[in-house]
């Protein structure tokens, strides 16, 4: 399938090279430079951020009413498309993506919508030829898988780098942290999250919990979040 990328961002210049792999012609246009965009494809795939998301459809589908478009945007409705595009829907890979750091694309799951059989299709083709995870969900839906995955990945790694601020006023190396990290993303592979959980707040140790607290006393912010973060780790506990 000729596939046109639209944007090279995080997430395209990983799917460019998932897609060349699976045999898939890709021509890779900038957002910036919509005037090189070719007037025809098997699939038109726009891949920007989330603010400029609308103009860049509504440039790109003008004048390729006909062809097929997707958006891949967590968090984005396909309604975008309405009204510019007869042919149209989401693909969205669900992973964290760097460009310095490659990932493989077969175990990604990527969730599909489309706003006819025959576009549902031709994703299905495309999500198929790369990963063996393939979902169709609504855009209602979607919100909420997006919503999860900031939990699970965003606010996580936060909470990595919170701790390596710690380690480093300390002269202590981050790397200390990387078995405990890796055992915990690899529990829960087994366990569901609830049970997985271990530290001071499971049982809420006032005493232990008291003195980290007062030991970020010259951080607020941080010291704000480990005060809510053990309140809400408590409660989940304690409450089925």
């Amino acid at each position: 399938m000729r596939v046109v990328l639209i944007g090279r961002g995080r997430l395209a210049t990983n799917l460019e090279p998932a897609l060349k792999a699976a045999g898939h012609e890709v021509v890779s246009v900038n957002s910036r430079t919509l005037e090189q965009l070719p007037m025809t494809a098997g699939i038109f795939v726009i891949s920007v951020k989330d603010d400029a998301l609308e103009e860049v459809i509504s440039k790109a589908t003008k004048g390729r009413e006909e062809q097929c478009f997707v958006h891949t945007a967590g968090s984005m409705p396909m309604s975008l498309f309405e009204g510019k595009s007869r042919h149209y829907g989401v693909f969205y890979p669900m992973q964290s993506f760097s460009k310095e750091r490659k990932v493989s694309f077969e175990d990604i799951p990527v969730f599909l919508e489309a706003n006819d059989d025959a576009t549902l299709q031709l994703l299905q083709s495309l999500a198929g030829s790369i990963s063996h995870r393939v979902y169709e969900l609504s855009s209602d839906e979607r919100k909420y898988l997006h919503l999860a995955a900031v939990f699970a990945c965003n606010f996580a790694n936060h909470c990595y780098a919170l701790s390596a601020d710690i380690l480093e006023q300390h002269g202590i190396p981050f790397d200390v942290m990387l078995p405990l990290i890796d055992e915990t993303a690899d529990k829960v592979h087994q366990l569901h999250p609830k049970d997985a959980q271990t530290g001071p707040a499971v049982r809420y140790d006032e005493n232990v919990i008291s003195m980290q607290c007062q030991m970020l006393a010259q951080h607020p912010e941080m010291q704000a979040v480990y005060e809510l973060m053990s309140k809400s780790i408590h409660h989940k506990a304690t409450n089925q």
